[in-house]
């Protein structure tokens, strides 16, 4: 891999675009010394997986222009200078009196192009561009604490695809690239984001009830145990997102967040999960999340058990919905 920060721009094809890259071996990960040009490779190996995670959501970007060592960008609008063919889609912010036109990928010359604007991370909004105020994506967010041990996060992605299998809906693990683990489940965009976090706080005091001392859903960090694991359901609210599926992360060692099946659960390293692992997984197995869209849930039972949840007085710290 290549030391130099300034390098001769290269002509990148994709599909029936071609998109110019400047600076290919400017360093963006300097532990493992993989450049932007390593970047754009992995994204291209991994084409089919990151435009089904992204396609036609709102994406914030997570830009490192200087690489992951330095200072990052968190943009919701499209950085200027996009070609034509670029999508967005305008989202509004009622709180601010503002809106943002967000990318909005439909190929993977949108995402080639947004990485040659030195994006690392891809963060979608679990609504589409259809209905962005309806998310059609129910995110389970297994985010430990800094003292709760990984054998932890096992143990609860077990217990997610037990209650899970139980409700009649199919999740799609993965690693989020850090120390935690995320589950998605496809639902059908018939509420709105109040709705659907409402749900997914029913389901994560189950997840709770079923490990007390292990998992909290307690809101405020300074009340939680640190060796516990917090089922963040917040991550449901309007304008909070995730790491996609193939996204990289702007750490050190290029990990990705990665799609896993639940037999991987009980043995999965998510340090081995990198820009220079996944593309030889991804040709081997294809994408883990491609049949998502066919396995869509109702989660009216959710509702129903935050209705049981409600009489039984439990509360409910709020959030900041927008």
């Amino acid at each position: 891999m290549a030391a130099s920060s300034k390098s001769p721009a290269i002509e990148v094809p994709v599909g029936s675009r071609v998109v110019r890259v400047t600076n290919p071996d400017r360093i963006y990960f300097p532990a493992i010394g993989a450049t932007k040009r390593d970047l754009v490779d992995y994204y291209l190996a991994v084409g089919p997986g990151i435009v089904n995670a992204l396609r036609q959501r709102p994406c914030m970007l997570h830009r490192f222009p200087k690489g992951v060592a330095e200072k990052k960008v968190h943009q919701k609008r499209l950085p200027a200078g996009a070609p034509p063919w670029v999508n967005t889609v305008r989202l509004h912010f009622p709180r601010y009196g503002l809106h943002a036109d967000e990318l909005c990928v439909t190929e993977l010359a949108e995402v080639i192009w947004a990485m040659q604007m030195s994006t690392v991370e891809f963060h979608p909004w679990n609504s589409r561009r259809g209905h962005t105020e309806q998310p059609d994506e129910w995110r389970i967010d297994l985010d430990p604490m800094p003292n709760c041990p990984f054998s932890t996060v096992r143990r609860a992605a077990r217990v997610v695809h037990e209650v899970l299998d139980e409700l009649g809906a199919t999740g799609w693990p993965k690693t989020s690239g850090g120390n935690g683990m995320h589950v998605y489940v496809r639902i059908r965009p018939d509420h709105e984001f109040p709705v659907v976090r409402r749900a997914a706080l029913a389901f994560a005091r189950e997840v709770e009830r079923r490990m007390p001392g292990d998992v909290t859903t307690t809101w405020w960090r300074k009340d939680r145990d640190p060796a516990a694991l917090f089922v963040d359901y917040n991550q449901n609210a309007r304008d909070h997102t995730m790491a996609a599926a193939y996204s990289v992360r702007g750490r050190p060692t290029a990990p990705v967040s990665a799609p896993i099946t639940w037999d991987e659960v009980a043995d999965v390293e998510p340090g081995d999960l990198t820009i220079a692992t996944m593309p030889r997984r991804f040709a081997e197995i294809g994408d883990l999340h491609a049949g998502i869209d066919d396995a869509v849930f109702d989660i009216a039972p959710l509702l129903e058990w935050a209705d049981r949840d409600d009489a039984a007085g439990a509360e409910d710290p709020g959030s900041d919905d927008d």
